[in-house]
């Protein structure tokens, strides 16, 4: 395997570290893998490679240590990343604040930008940070690139990204919509486009549903609308977040259930979602309990499509027209049960679902709408790697 020309990406949470390597103009995956449990006594990664999935158990104390055991996988099938001619190493941030809305070359000025807007994203920007100095230790003459979550909504309508608070206690401390998932949500919108081969003006709903959610409005290629705001827990229910709440429950936790911040903040992200509904969080043990007549699983479904139903309908207003609703991400691509029930019933507004072809699984872009269906009904694989490692070939590539 020639590495020569190929991105590794660089997805590094709190305690854990996804990794792929691939040819960003060929969109050849020549590796993957995962590591988990980062820090713990017990950790384990595993790499896949040349048709070969090898696990290990072992002692990972830090992202350092992660990185340089992939590298090691790496060696063992006959490459060393060290000289093999990468491109660059692309990594996943989550936060880029008001600075950063566009893929950047990691230099210790970006660093310290990012270290200075980690309060924005205190769960997740720490641990970018993790990943993007063991690379830079481990891989020193291979250039870094940062690609933001937050970058595709930097554009929104100032309507939609500003927060109905003082004007000055809100810029001081850089307190607006950001939105996430911005990736995934350009990378699936331009396949869109491809797919349907449409002009630039095509108005269109991108649906992310994983075990983070958000949904997104863009009109002509831009975002007009996002479902998430200053932090990745606002909008639609996920798997263990709350998504939109009453402000007010947060002071009445404080106040009467005498919750400090870091409780409530755990309890808002961890333990609530379809978590704290029903007490779990994958939606295929969500299906097999509902079949089961499992009241609470029924609950917890039932809520996660009425918020899901009700930002469709107010981006279909926002838009104007709907030319195409696209499902994307673990649950968007394979759960046609939450596809044909967040659409249900609204064929007066010209959409129309096919039944049979919403049932086919399938891990290519593929059409679900009914031939009569005035709005295309589309299943689209995200491709966040992809999508990282494209972007960061390009700021290589004009330097």
């Amino acid at each position: 395997m020639s590495a020569r020309g190929a991105v590794l990406v660089l997805n590094a949470g709190s305690s854990s570290l996804k990794y792929q390597l691939l040819q960003p103009d060929t969109e050849e995956v020549q590796a993957d893998g995962v590591a988990e449990r980062i820090g713990e006594s017990e950790s384990s990664i595993t790499h896949e490679q040349d048709g070969e999935e090898s696990t290990e158990v072992l002692a990972l104390p830090d992202h350092h240590a992660a990185i340089e055991r992939a590298m090691r996988f790496f060696a063992d099938h006959g490459t060393d990343l060290t000289t093999a001619g990468l491109l660059a190493v692309g990594h996943r941030v989550v936060h880029g604040g008001r600075t950063f809305y566009r893929p950047t070359l990691i230099d210790p000025e970006v660093i310290s930008e990012i270290s200075r807007i980690s309060t924005l994203a205190p769960l997740h920007n720490p641990a970018n940070l993790i990943g993007i100095d063991a690379a830079r230790s481990l891989l020193p003459d291979v250039p870094s690139v940062a690609v933001f979550d937050t970058a595709f909504f930097h554009s929104l309508p100032d309507a939609a990204a500003t927060y109905a608070i003082d004007r000055g206690v809100a810029d001081l401390h850089a307190i607006r919509r950001y939105g996430f998932h911005g990736t995934s949500h350009e990378y699936v919108s331009q396949q869109v486009a491809e797919f349907l081969d449409r002009p630039v003006d095509l108005h269109q709903i991108v649906l992310h549903l994983g075990n983070g959610a958000s949904a997104s409005a863009i009109a002509g290629g831009s975002p007009i609308d996002t479902s998430m705001g200053m932090t990745p827990l606002e909008g639609l229910v996920m798997g263990t977040r709350s998504g939109d709440i009453d402000p007010g429950i947060v002071l009445h936790l404080n106040r009467v259930a005498r919750l400090g911040v870091d409780q409530i903040d755990t309890l808002l992200n961890k333990q609530s979602g379809l978590k704290g509904l029903c007490g779990e969080n994958d939606f295929r043990s969500i299906t097999e309990k509902m079949a089961a007549g499992d009241a609470g699983a029924r609950r917890a479904y039932d809520i996660y499509i009425h918020r899901l139903r009700r930002y469709i309908g107010a981006y279909m207003i926002e838009l104007g027209r709907v030319d195409a609703i696209t499902f994307t991400a673990g649950v968007g691509e394979n759960a046609a049960s939450v596809r044909a029930d967040a659409l249900a019933g609204l064929e007066n507004y010209g959409i129309v679902i096919d039944a049979e072809r919403n049932a086919v699984r399938a891990k290519h872009a593929r059409r679900i709408s009914a031939d009569d269906s005035d709005v295309d009904v589309l299943v689209v694989p995200t491709n966040e790697e992809l999508a990282i490692a494209r972007q960061a070939a390009d700021v290589v590539a004009a330097l």
